[in-house]
């Protein structure tokens, strides 16, 4: 768990450590981490439904019936149901996406799985994604779990984060680099 633990403070993570202990016990953490993803991505396509998880405005009352009834209809019951009523009920619902992050890192890491994210200016192609999970993969000693996120502000080559090691090999930086030695030099 040491890898883990940066994620683990504050509200989201004790919510996390409790979701995962029980989902452990019970053997259901694959199906709590496939319920999680699920809802999350119903998160990411309604702007109403991020409104509802973020806003003081309405009440618990509001939040539970409306929580109650997008689980109902996404078919999200069980742990992961009674699980994001109880945060509802708490008025915890901002805390739900950190408190997913953290289940998925303890899951990963109970499966031997080390995070990367690699950040390029650019959307990469499949392969060059499955030649990099390899590399990544062969380096590390371990399977990886890649995640790609797209910043065009580092202009291209890419930044790599694996584990708690970052490889920085965007030309942004590299551009930093130059503009700083240019600057001793003269």
């Amino acid at each position: 768990m040491a890898q883990v633990t940066s994620s683990m403070s504050g509200v989201g993570g004790r919510y996390a450590i409790a979701l995962f202990e029980l989902a452990n016990e019970t053997g259901e953490a694959d199906a709590v981490s496939a319920d999680l993803k699920r809802f999350g991505s119903l998160i990411e396509e309604s702007d109403e439904l991020k409104r509802l998880l973020r806003s003081p405005v309405f009440t618990a009352e509001q939040q539970q019936a409306a929580i109650g009834a997008i689980l109902d209809r996404a078919g999200i019951g069980g742990t992961t149901g009674n699980f994001i009523r109880l945060v509802a009920q708490k008025r915890r619902l901002f805390a739900l996406a950190d408190m997913t992050r953290a289940f998925e890192a303890m899951l990963a890491e109970r499966k031997g799985i080390v995070p990367a994210e690699v950040t390029v200016a650019e959307p990469m192609p499949e392969a060059m994604i499955t030649e990099l999970k390899t590399a990544l993969k062969k380096a590390e000693g371990k399977e990886v779990s890649l995640s790609v996120k797209i910043n065009p502000d580092i202009i291209g080559g890419m930044v790599v984060k694996l584990g708690h090691r970052m490889i920085d090999a965007s030309l942004k930086t590299k551009l930093n680099a130059l503009r700083v030695a240019m600057r001793e030099v003269s």
